[in-house]
């Protein structure tokens, strides 16, 4: 007990000393000792990627790997995702963490939110595929009809039935559209270029409203002519002059749609590569 006594001034400070380094060695073990050891200080975790996982595969998922998690309030929406999945993560995929600790997870909504459907009508068929885009709708099948105004659109159709602006449906739903082919409902006969070298059978095609389709060339050359006697029909073979329309398709007479593509056929006797100048088509 006589060192618990302080009789002198040096006493005084021998006490003072030795609990400063008591403390010193209690602090240090406290925090470079007891505190590593009851949470693995220094000890990280890498958070993984827990997108696309269903809500019921998390606990397992995060389970076996010392992490926790849990849903936010707010939830989002994808089409391509199936429904109670994650869509969203914090900490973010390959971030460093301890043991433990809590993953925050968004999840897809089960039944998707509605939106107005979009004004598509009247506009293009590259300008609706932004605004459905927007909308979080998809695109579906593209349907041409007869009408001059090119990628013109003329129905929004969902399921089958016509759409209209405005109406409430369910995000991801599949758009058709109903656009113009540029065409029109103009009808005119396919021009008989049968025997009219390569230059002037195109002249009279695009002469006619119509484009050149493709172009062949045949080392044989023998055109079927339709002569008509009446009522009676009958077909002739003549061979045609090198450099000749010998055939086309559709054939002279079939009925065409403006703007559509006559196909032509020319006699090359010659090598294939020495064909005659062409117009662009």
């Amino acid at each position: 007990m006589s060192l618990l006594k302080v009789n002198t001034w040096k006493g005084l400070v021998v006490h003072i000393a030795l609990m400063i380094a008591i403390g010193c060695v209690l602090l240090f073990g406290f925090f470079y000792l007891y505190l590593p050891m009851s949470t693995n200080h220094g000890e990280t975790i890498t958070v993984p990627d827990v997108k696309g996982i269903a809500l019921k595969d998390l606990d397992s998922f995060l389970g076996d790997r010392d992490l926790r998690y849990e849903v936010t309030v707010d939830s989002g929406f994808s089409s391509t995702q199936e429904p109670l999945t994650v869509l969203k993560q914090f900490p973010l995929p390959n971030s460093k963490v301890k043991e433990n600790r809590k993953i925050y997870v968004t999840l897809n909504a089960e039944k998707p939110p509605l939106v107005r459907m979009p004004k598509l009508v009247g506009g293009s068929v590259k300008n609706a595929q932004l605004v459905l885009k927007t909308y979080d709708l998809v695109l579906g099948e593209i349907k041409y009809v007869p009408d001059l105004a090119l990628n013109y659109i003329l129905e929004q159709r969902l399921n089958g039935r016509q759409v209209l602006e405005g109406e409430k449906i369910a995000k991801g739903s599949i758009i058709d559209l109903v656009a113009g082919d540029g065409l029109g409902n103009q009808s005119l006969n396919s021009p008989n270029v049968l025997g009219l070298d390569a230059e002037s059978a195109q002249f009279a095609i695009v002469g006619s409203g119509l484009k050149i389709g493709e172009i062949k060339y045949e080392k044989e050359g023998m055109a079927v002519i339709k002569v008509e006697q009446g009522d009676d029909v009958a077909y002739r073979k003549e061979k045609v002059a090198p450099g000749s329309v010998f055939k086309q398709k559709p054939e002279p007479g079939d009925a065409m749609r403006l703007g559509q593509m006559v196909d032509l056929w020319i006699y090359q006797p010659d090598s294939i590569n020495n064909k005659p100048t062409l117009l662009d088509q």
